[in-house]
Parts: structure tokens; C-alpha cells; sequence
């Protein structure tokens, strides 16, 4: 049985959707994907759109894991950058920088043409800014000031200190910031269920509650579920939950990592101006970072404290409060309405996963908390690797990840030791 959405605001302010229905036949097409969050979805569109017989498969709902629990921002950030261009050389030699740089900004180019195309009302806004929290962070800032300038982003860019940050954001806390107008926020579970909407008009078999237990592969390989097959002569494993389904290839490469969103009632008019004037999504410099931004009816949505146990928080609401009321003390008595975990998947090197179990089985994961733009990324370069261009998959395929052969739990403990390490060295920056 498909478990329902969590008890999230996305959840509560979801556009009503006709339902997509469970499999309970036997079907034949091109590309089968496992998976209907936003990297299984956004490959769906693609290859749609291109005219291949797509069909989807999800074992709860549309969006149900990370894409429709994270804090909706769209950012040009990546969290294995360096990692990515030293990886990459091995095969684009001095290009790597430059494919990188691509990467930034290649997920809000199919995020904002996706959004036009199919009308999909998902909130989508612009403007965000990274804030200095500690003075030892500012030069990082205007490093990166200087590198968007030299890209060509003068006029999307700004640096700013001291009073001209609390202009931009109602707070004291913070000793910098760069406001990037090229970078998005959005409503994430509306994005994802306006493109699954999309995928479906252009003839992609969509479903829900069609858990598949398992892969037979061979020269037209089949997903077997409880009540139907599908038999491809490709399939995409799409998601960071499905190590199970080639346990030899995947298990041991990616870990989960706890994440906790709250939102609080709507605010006033005035309020809402005071703490976040233009509406930018905000996030700060530290490795474990505050996140957060207003949605479309003005409630505060805030996301804090990543736990790198893979263990949720019995009371998320109780833990994140005072990380509010710090950011913003004229909050304090403002009510929490909702609250919410998901899973982040973390590869240990922070570069998404992209390679093949089987000569015409795929899979992509691990987006390390970028998941929103990198993905959308990722369904552009799964898709056309499935329809013969695999010059991009190929640059992916070829890094070499980390697999810790300790198991999961182990894992994520030698995990969160090593975050804890960061954030107390951070500390003494």
C-alpha cells in the first residue's frame, strides 16, 4: 500500500492533480523508470518530448521522498565542485571547468523553459542570497562575487556588507552577503506534479502505488511488480531509495542524511516586509547551514540542522524554533504549522552518481542537498544518454566514487563524525 505525503505545507497547498493510476498489467516500452520524484519525472519529460514510449513507476506518490520535502531553492551552488573538476579532467582535460561551470546554471535553464512551456503554477521566483554568519566567511563571499562577475553575471550579482545585508534580510546576525538575482525558489511538490502532468499529456505512462520488487534483466530487460511487468529495451533506476534493486552495484555508495523543515502560520504584510523585503530565498556559510524563505501566502519556511546520523528528530519543530528566533527574534511568539523530515542522499565525494548496473540499465542518485536543479540536470543527460548521446553520462560514469564497505548504519556514523569534525573546525575560523 503507497504511503500518502508527508504532513508537509507543500502537501497541505499541492494543486489538485486527476490521479495517476497503479499498475495491474503487463506493458511494453522504450524507457522504464523507477522512480517519480523529480529525477525520474524530469527524465519522463524529456524523453516524451522527444517521442519515446516512457512509463514511470513509483511506489507511493508523485514526488514523495526528497522532491517535495526539501526548502525549494534553486541555487547555481554545488557541494562537490572542486571534487567534479579534478574527477572530470581525467576525461575533458581543461574543459572540466567550464562543464562544471555549465552545470551551475543548467538546471535553472530547464527548470524556468519547463515552468513557461506547460504553464506549471508552482510559485517560482527569483532572487537569493548567500549571508556570511561569521566574519572569517566574507572573504569566501567576495571570492565568489569576483568568479560570477568574471562569468559574465555583473548584472545578476551583488556584494553587500553590514547595514546595506539588513536591507535585504530583518536580521543582525549576519556580516555579508551575495545576492544572486539569477537563482530561484519554488513551490518544489507543485513543480514536480506540473511536470508529471506535462509528461503525461505527451503520452508517458504514469504510476502510483506500483512498488517494483524487482529487475530481470536480459536483452529487453523487465521491472516485475506485485501486479504487472513492464519490458523495456532501456530502464533508469531514479532515485536515492533504490540500492535494493542492484545491491552489488549500489549499496555502500550513497547515505542518508535527515533533513527538518518547519513553516510557520502566515505572517502579516508587515511582518513579512520587515524579515524578507524582496522575497529571496536565503541560506547562510556555514558547512550545516540555515535555510529559508517566504512561500506564497507569506509563512516562513525554515530549514536547519542536518542530521548525518540518517536518523530523524523526534521533535523537529521544538529543535529548529530557536534557530528562528535567533534569525529573527520579532518571531518568537509566531505559531509553527507545519513540520516536516525527508532524506537527503549524500555520496561521500558530493558528486552525483551517474553509471550503468547492466549494459541497457541505468541509474542516477545522490545529489548531496541540490537535488532540485541537479536533477533536472540529470533527467536532460539520462535522457539523452537513452537515446544515443551519452557524451555527458559518460563524463559522470567515468568518476570514482567511495563506497564504504562497512554497512549503511556504520556508515552514516563514520558520516556524522566527520560532518561533526567540519563544523567544529568551522568554528574556530
Amino acid at each position: 500500500m503507497a504511503e500518502s505525503y508527508c504532513k508537509s505545507y507543500y502537501a497541505a497547498t499541492a494543486n489538485p492533480v486527476p490521479p495517476f493510476p497503479r499498475l495491474e498489467e503487463s506493458i511494453d516500452v522504450d524507457v522504464a523508470i523507477v522512480g517519480g520524484g523529480f529525477t525520474g519525472i524530469s527524465t519522463a519529460v524529456e524523453l516524451a518530448e522527444r517521442g519515446v514510449r516512457v512509463a514511470v513507476l513509483e511506489a507511493n506518490r508523485i514526488a514523495w521522498g526528497a522532491s517535495s520535502r526539501n526548502g525549494g531553492q534553486i541555487t547555481g551552488s554545488l557541494s562537490g565542485d572542486r571534487a567534479m573538476e579534478r574527477q572530470f579532467a581525467r576525461k575533458l582535460g581543461r574543459d572540466a571547468a567550464d562543464f562544471v561551470l555549465n552545470l551551475r546554471w543548467r538546471g535553472h535553464d530547464i527548470i524556468r523553459r519547463r515552468v513557461e512551456k506547460y504553464a506549471i503554477r508552482c510559485d517560482l521566483k527569483f532572487g537569493h542570497m548567500q549571508a556570511a554568519y561569521q566574519p572569517s566567511h566574507v572573504a569566501e563571499l567576495e571570492d565568489m562575487y569576483r568568479a560570477a562577475c568574471a562569468h559574465g553575471m555583473e548584472s545578476e550579482v551583488e556584494f553587500l556588507r553590514g547595514p546595506a545585508v539588513r536591507d535585504l534580510v530583518g536580521t543582525d546576525i549576519y556580516h555579508a552577503g551575495l545576492v544572486n538575482r539569477r537563482n530561484m525558489h519554488v513551490h518544489s511538490l507543485n513543480l514536480c506534479l506540473g511536470e508529471a502532468e506535462a509528461a503525461r499529456g505527451l503520452g508517458a505512462q504514469i504510476f502510483e502505488d506500483t512498488k517494483v520488487e524487482g529487475i530481470r534483466h536480459g536483452r529487453r530487460p523487465e521491472l516485475v511488480t506485485a501486479a504487472g511487468r513492464v519490458r523495456a529495451d532501456k530502464i533508469l533506476i531514479a532515485g536515492n531509495a533504490l540500492h535494493r534493486l542492484a545491491p552489488m552495484r549500489l549499496a555502500g555508495m550513497l547515505f542518508p542524511a535527515s533533513l527538518g523543515i518547519v513553516t510557520t502560520e502566515p505572517l502579516s504584510a508587515d511582518l513579512a516586509r520587515a524579515i524578507n523585503p524582496q522575497d529571496l530565498a536565503i541560506y547562510d556559510t556555514r558547512f550545516v547551514l540555515d535555510y529559508y524563505r517566504l512561500t506564497a501566502d507569506r509563512r516562513l519556511l525554515f530549514g536547519s540542522g542536518t542530521n548525518y546520523s540518517g536518523r530523524e528528530t523526534a521533535d523537529i519543530a521544538e529543535v529548529l524554533r530557536p534557530a528562528i528566533v535567533k534569525t529573527f527574534p520579532q518571531l518568537a511568539d509566531v505559531r509553527i504549522a507545519f513540520a516536516w523530515q525527508g532524506q537527503d542522499g549524500i555520496s561521500i565525494n558530493r558528486i552525483p552518481q551517474l553509471g550503468r548496473v547492466a549494459p541497457n540499465v541505468l541509474y542516477a542518485q545522490g545529489y548531496s542537498g541540490h537535488g532540485v536543479a541537479t536533477s533536472h540536470v540529470v533527467g536532460e543527460i539520462m535522457a539523452r544518454a537513452m537515446t544515443g548521446d551519452t557524451g555527458d553520462f559518460d563524463v559522470f560514469a567515468d568518476v570514482r566514487h567511495w563506497r564504504l564497505p562497512i554497512g549503511r548504519f556504520l556508515g552514516n556514523q563514520a558520516l556524522a563524525i566527520g560532518m561533526w569534525y567540519f563544523q567544529q573546525r568551522e568554528k574556530l575560523r
